[in-house]
């Protein structure tokens, strides 16, 4: 019975097999497959072809006129990014076994169907993929505890907007947009793309996530993308990129805009064409990927100072969210601490803690500029020094009294003189900036004006006559 799988476009495989008849009866089902097959009926033949073409796949005999196969596993000859398996006769388990525990991805006992060939070879390029997936696994396992999301009043339209988005998940589940989410460090967007993942289609595939910030501009590609042996000095061997070993799961570009102009290239061609290329190959590599990109500011202000590419920041911002810091949410602030309290005193074995008013007062009094992040560390630290069971937070100082209702001065009057307003308007969006630390999408939002208002401001240009 046929198998109802497709080996990889283009595909190149190395068939080594003494047995004339046999070899030509395989090689040519792979190549109604679409495969390009190299056929090799000695380990001379084959150790010639390996080191001259990059082979995805390997399907060799074990017992050759001139020796045994098993010595190109035991010398290291096939690329990491090549799959092995390998062909026996009856009785040749032991050798099989052996095979593997030298790095072959399974084994056939002769006579097969040359229909069984896809399955096998993608089980095994699964199960590959699955050694880098494996390397991120232990961290993954230990953020896992206790990151539920808080949405709150002031996160309804992101969790609409992320009900909608999963939705439409669920009904695509291949060919997925990218998602980029942007906001201050501290605010939560690693916990956001964790519960997307979670509540995805692709609940059960693999998640890996990346700091792009944390990686060196000259590693970055190869751990993206993947090299092959030789593709530079280092490049002992080969090694599949964070692409291959997402595929049919999620990747997590988190500080996606610290890459180097080069790099974003290829990410846009992974997310535009679904395929990529390994440092030092010849050929492109299909992968299916749902990209989640993160920036702790705006993309659009990097991409104004020309360190980001517009064309990727326009794919990305196809379904965009934004969160808001802490300072914004207003009472959402002391509902997310009675949330991240929970959680913690859970963590510490303590029972009925509760916030005093004036701790909560406290906590709405602050500037939060480490956001969420900085607001379960303060809970955290009250939690350890606690005496009672009430958390006041008094080493946050007391709280400053609440503004009044205007911004202006109640006492203020126009002077006779006049005034300039240019100048007061000046002196307003000079201090969003100061207070956003620069950032012009944040001291927008305060002003209640578009970021081309305030691009416009800053370049001389006056909006009254």
């Amino acid at each position: 019975m046929a198998v109802d799988i497709e080996l990889p476009p283009g595909c190149e495989i190395l068939l080594l097999e003494d047995d004339s008849l046999l070899r030509r009866r395989i090689a040519a089902h792979l190549r109604t497959l679409g495969a390009e097959v190299t056929e090799a009926s000695t380990i001379e033949q084959a150790r010639r072809a390996l080191p001259e073409l990059r082979f995805d796949f390997a399907l060799i005999d074990l017992h050759l006129p001139d020796g045994e196969a098993l010595d190109l596993l035991r010398t290291g000859a096939f690329s990491e990014n090549t799959v092995v398996v390998v062909m026996t006769a009856f009785g040749g388990i032991k050798e099989a076994v052996e095979a593997i525990r030298l790095g072959a991805g399974d084994y056939l006992s002769k006579p097969f169907a040359p229909d069984e060939l896809p399955l096998v070879f993608m089980r095994c390029r699964e199960k590959r993929g699955g050694v880098r997936r494996d390397e991120f696994r232990a961290s993954e396992q230990s953020t896992r505890t206790g990151d539920e999301l808080f949405f709150g009043a002031s996160l309804a339209q992101v969790r609409d907007r992320l009900e909608t988005i999963i939705a439409t998940e669920r009904r695509l589940e291949q060919g997925l947009p990218p998602i980029l989410i942007e906001g201050e460090t501290g605010t939560g967007k690693s916990l956001l793309v964790r519960w997307i993942h979670r509540q995805g289609p692709r609940s059960s595939r693999p998640f890996i996530t990346v700091n792009c910030a944390a990686l060196p501009e000259t590693l970055a590609e190869s751990e993206l993308f993947g090299h092959e042996r030789g593709a530079f000095t280092d490049a002992k061997t080969a090694r599949i990129g964070l692409f291959e070993a997402a595929d049919g799961g999620t990747l997590f570009l988190d500080e996606i805009g610290a890459l180097a102009a080069a790099t974003q290239a290829k990410v846009l061609t992974a997310v535009e064409d679904h395929t990529i290329r390994r440092l030092g190959a010849t050929k492109e590599i299909r992968v299916d990927v749902r990209l989640i990109a993160a920036s702790n500011q705006p993309l659009a202000d990097l991409v104004e100072t020309g360190s980001f590419r517009e064309d990727l920041y326009h794919r990305l911002h196809l379904l965009h969210l934004e969160l808001p810091p802490l300072r914004e949410r207003g009472a959402d602030i002391v509902a997310l601490a009675r949330h991240l309290l929970e959680r913690i005193a859970r963590r510490h074995r303590l029972k009925d803690v509760t916030i005093s008013p004036a701790g909560e007062a406290r906590l709405l009094a602050q500037r939060w500029p480490g956001n969420a992040r900085e607001l379960a560390h303060e809970i955290e630290r009250e939690v350890i020094f606690l005496r009672g069971t009430q958390l006041d937070f008094a080493h946050l100082g007391e709280a400053s009294p609440a503004p009044p209702a205007g911004w202006r001065n109640p006492n203020w009057r126009f002077p006779d003189e006049g005034f300039s307003i240019d100048t007061v308007i000046d002196d307003l969006v000079g201090e969003a900036l100061r207070e956003s630390n620069h950032n012009l999408s944040a001291a927008a939002r305060r002003l209640g004006v578009t970021r081309a208002f305030l691009r416009y401001r800053l370049s001389g240009g006056k909006s009254c006559e």
